[in-house]
């Protein structure tokens, strides 16, 4: 099998989507990162042949990939269960053995996509919830920005919150996050399709969670203010000084922060008013 590969933006995709999705058969993939503009395009082929003619018509590269592809990447899928702290395991299927050392589990499915918990940005904010909330009382409250899977919203109401709120600007990323939700036997999570540039909070919330790419949080960050607690991830670390700048403008005090590979990840709270 060949990989065709193609990096674009939002304006050349609109053009050319339906002409490549007609010449793939359905099989266009479109993938995008909160640290990049562009959108990563991809097509499996079945010959070189097919990969060439995407390459003539739409520019990009090929990949060949190796005979047994399918066994790899169901290894690669078939990943082991990410543990939070002491509380939570998340897990791509349910198993007995997973209810062995844990209070709570939460079950994310290998096929979905906007976060499954081992992207390191998702698992730096998850373990600074664990941390957060590790002995608070049940029923504080949480806003999760960006929601994707609706992953931390469920790992919130696993760890005791009552009012749970989760925002994404994709239709099928709520989508998701509500299948989710049904999966694990969760209900009272407000699931909720919404610009996050134009939402306005109402009232104070105990946390607010927003795993999201850096400009977009910066620009957010005023509204922010009135929650108790952020955790704030999606940030490489090349923009971290520009986040905590960012952070002393809003006079929010930065409490701790969490750093993997390029990633940063930071627990804050309101500053003095």
């Amino acid at each position: 099998m060949h990989l065709w590969r193609k990096l674009a933006g939002q304006r050349w995709l609109s053009t050319h989507e339906d002409l490549l999705q007609t010449r793939s058969g359905g099989g266009l993939v479109v993938i995008s990162r909160p640290e990049r503009q562009r959108l990563q395009l991809e097509i499996a082929c079945r010959s070189f042949d097919d990969s060439r003619k995407l390459i003539e018509g739409f520019g990009g590269v090929t990949e060949k990939w190796p005979r047994n592809w399918l066994r790899r990447f169901a290894e690669l899928r078939s990943s082991k269960p990410l543990k939070i702290g002491k509380r939570l395991l998340i897990v791509r299927a349910p198993k007995k053995e997973n209810a062995d050392s844990f209070p709570y589990g939460l079950v994310i499915p290998a096929g979905a996509a906007f976060g499954t918990g081992e992207h390191a940005t998702t698992a730096m904010s998850l373990r600074l919830l664990e941390r957060l909330t590790h002995k608070w009382k049940d029923g504080w409250t949480l806003t999760d920005l960006g929601t994707g899977t609706g992953i931390l919203a469920l790992a919130a109401k696993r760890f005791g919150a009552g009012r749970v709120m989760g925002i994404d600007s994709d239709p099928k990323a709520i989508s998701i996050a509500k299948a989710n939700a049904r999966l694990n036997k969760i209900d009272k999570v407000d699931f909720r399709l919404g610009d996050l540039r134009k939402w306005a909070p109402s009232g104070r919330t105990g946390i607010v969670a927003a795993n999201l790419y850096s400009e977009l949080l910066i620009e957010i960050l005023p509204k922010l203010k009135r929650s108790t607690w952020l955790i704030l991830s999606g940030v490489l670390r090349t923009q971290e000084n520009k986040l905590l700048r960012a952070l002393r403008r809003n006079n929010i005090q930065m409490v701790t922060k969490k750093r993997r590979g390029k990633w940063i990840a930071v627990l804050a709270s309101r500053g003095d008013d």
